[in-house]
């Protein structure tokens, strides 16, 4: 059982901290991968949940693998993003505290799941879709403005 289904056995729905790692993985022509989420069937840069012992880093590299079929390795930190709120089909209530890294593509191919990734499609940074919300908006424009250890 992972933390997430464990927290909310103990809390419910109610609003909670929930700590995340995401990634921005680039291909060689700099267009950005996003995957669009099986939650919420809406576009997003890959990533998730951290469980209990892990790092933020370790979490980015295995959430990437699970995600998108891809091994990374991460270049750098972008930033640390912790004043969001968001709503889950499910009406689980959180503030997401996301760590957001650039990985660097090591291995692996893209591959979806049909669940916790619907899509995966690398867009050109100045046509990109709607996003699943705020914080990914913000992950996009920082990327774009090529920011390092960004804290919002």
């Amino acid at each position: 059982m992972g933390y997430i289904n464990w927290i909310r056995e103990r809390v419910g729905h109610e609003k909670i901290f929930l700590n995340f790692s995401g990634v921005c993985i680039t291909d060689d022509k700099g267009n950005i991968l996003l995957q669009r989420r099986g939650d919420k069937n809406k576009w997003g840069f890959p990533g998730g949940a951290l469980e209990l012992g892990e790092s933020a880093e370790e979490c980015a590299i295995r959430e990437a693998k699970e995600e998108t079929g891809l091994d990374i390795k991460i270049d750098y930190l972008i930033g640390v993003y912790t004043k969001y709120f968001d709503d889950y089909p499910n009406g689980d209530q959180a503030q997401p505290i996301t760590f957001l890294f650039k990985g660097i593509v090591t291995g692996g191919s893209l591959k979806t799941d049909q669940k916790e990734t619907l899509e995966l499609k690398y867009f050109n940074p100045n046509q990109f879709p709607s996003l699943v919300n705020k914080q990914h908006e913000d992950f996009l424009n920082d990327v774009i403005g090529d920011k390092r250890g960004v804290y919002r």
